[in-house]
């Protein structure tokens, strides 16, 4: 039988100043640790707790993608990725630490998110794995830009069709964050930006740099082109061009247009580029994991941008 979630239980607000100990189920709050926020720590014992039902086999890759969207939910997993959401403005739905690190949120004004606590057994048996950040939290959505928005405003974006890796887009987005790249677009067929590995292997960076669903497919490239955006198909073809050879006004308003990890650009989407362009590669490898390759072409084009 596959994993269910239950039900989402909301947070009610507690004055910090109640500090109930035990309690059934292991529902009171955590016993000598001094707080600054308006709802207790609750110490959780049993994983099928309902209360932390946002957290429920987050190995569970299928489960997690008809759960999170649907209900409107992202988990962000480490304490630097966490504080990164909050900055970014994400509002928090609750906290799930390890018991033995607690006092790394007393900092936090956590608002009406409630804070709850376990030991790492139970912890994995909530989650499916050894949480050794020790510290998850569940954020809200919040509602997305559009394509045509993003266009209006950005001088340089990478497009990704059928990237569904989330190593591969965690490691994309914080290359674009770092290099200078103002916004991703997505095919239909992408991988979810705030899943929750995306989301860590960014680092964060995710919540750094807008992004938006682009299609129907491919032929929404026409809306690029028609932003003023020169498409640029990355591919290993031996008679594309090099990318540091292209000319200035194909490299002033870039659109860098990249595929997933082995199949690469479907012909449809290269043939509604304006230009394929290669990097060139030595001995005899044909071409880079996508991460990689995004992050030098990335770095290629924007080399002359000032620091």
């Amino acid at each position: 039988m596959g994993a269910t979630l239950g039900t989402y239980a909301e947070p009610v607000e507690v004055p910090a100043e109640v500090v109930s100990s035990g309690g059934a189920g292991g529902r009171g709050a955590v016993s000598g640790v001094r707080q600054n926020r308006p709802v207790p720590v609750h110490q959780i014992t049993d994983p099928d707790d309902d209360r932390i039902a946002d957290y429920r086999a987050l190995t569970d890759v299928e489960l997690r993608t008809r759960w999170e969207p649907p209900h409107g939910l992202f988990i962000a997993e480490g304490e630097l990725v966490l504080r990164r959401a909050l900055r970014a403005g994400y509002p928090a739905r609750s906290y799930l630490v390890d018991a033995k690190r607690v006092e790394q949120l007393a900092d936090l004004d956590t608002g009406d998110a409630p804070v709850y606590a376990a030991a790492p057994d139970v912890l994995r048996r909530v989650t499916g794995f050894h949480v050794h950040r020790g510290v998850l939290a569940s954020f809200r959505r919040r509602r997305q830009p559009t394509a045509t928005d993003l266009l209006a405003t950005a001088r340089r974006v990478v497009i990704l069709e059928d990237v569904n890796n989330h190593t591969n887009l965690g490691s994309i987005f914080r290359a674009v964050a770092g290099l200078g790249v103002d916004a991703v677009l997505l095919s239909p067929t992408c991988a979810d930006p705030l899943y929750r590995r995306s989301v860590r292997v960014s680092m964060g960076e995710v919540f750094a740099v807008p992004y938006a669903m682009l299609g129907p497919w491919p032929d929404a490239l026409a809306e690029v082109r028609a932003a003023g955006f020169t498409v640029l198909a990355l591919t290993p073809a031996p008679d594309a061009v090099p990318i540091q050879r292209l000319e200035p006004g194909q490299r002033s308003r870039a659109a860098l247009l990249l595929g997933a990890e082995g199949s690469g650009l479907t012909r449809e989407a290269m043939e509604a580029s304006d230009v394929r362009v290669v990097i060139p590669m030595r001995r005899g490898v044909d071409s880079l994991n996508v991460a990689a390759a995004t992050a030098v072409a990335c770095w290629e084009l924007g080399r002359d941008d000032p620091l």
